[in-house]
């Protein structure tokens, strides 16, 4: 299998995030489809091409990721901008895009990292639209998912 897998998975779902949300956009759906989409893409292709390592890799950088996420969750108190809970900071959603987005780079190059990369974006601006984060958050989030799979190459 060559990239055209991965990016005809990820320009559909470009596709229809933007086709199906065009008329009642939900920006709540919109990051919860992405960032799902994203960590699907990023876990099933290696297996689809039975490269075990590489989907291991994937979800190493993609737990460690989440992780670091929900111990922040968890030991920072910050409150959402819609007041529905004390776990705002970081955006876990966020981290998870981001982690996703950098394995998809880096497994299948830069215009597979492009598309994922926009979608990452699209998961943490939906995130501050649908008023579960605030930007700190996301961004904290954005660095928190590329440190993971910057220092994930180092070390594993």
């Amino acid at each position: 299998m060559t990239i055209l897998y991965p990016a005809l998975l990820l320009i559909t779902l470009w596709v229809c995030i933007f086709v199906h949300y065009s008329s009642s956009f939900n920006w709540q759906m919109v990051s919860d489809v992405g960032v799902y989409g994203l960590v699907a893409t990023a876990v099933a292709f290696p297996v689809l091409q039975g490269e075990w390592g590489d989907f291991k890799f994937a979800g190493y950088i993609i737990a460690i990721a989440s992780g670091i996420g929900l111990l922040g969750k968890m030991f920072i108190d910050a409150k959402r901008p819609d007041k529905s809970g004390n776990d705002s900071f970081p955006s876990n959603h966020t981290a998870n895009a981001f982690a996703a987005s950098t394995v998809l780079a880096m497994s299948y190059g830069w215009i597979i990292g492009l598309l994922s990369y926009g979608m990452a974006m699209l998961v943490g601006l939906g995130r501050v639209k649908a008023l579960k984060h605030h930007w700190r958050d996301v961004i904290v989030g954005l660095c928190v998912g590329l440190s993971t799979a910057v220092f994930a190459v180092a070390w594993l």
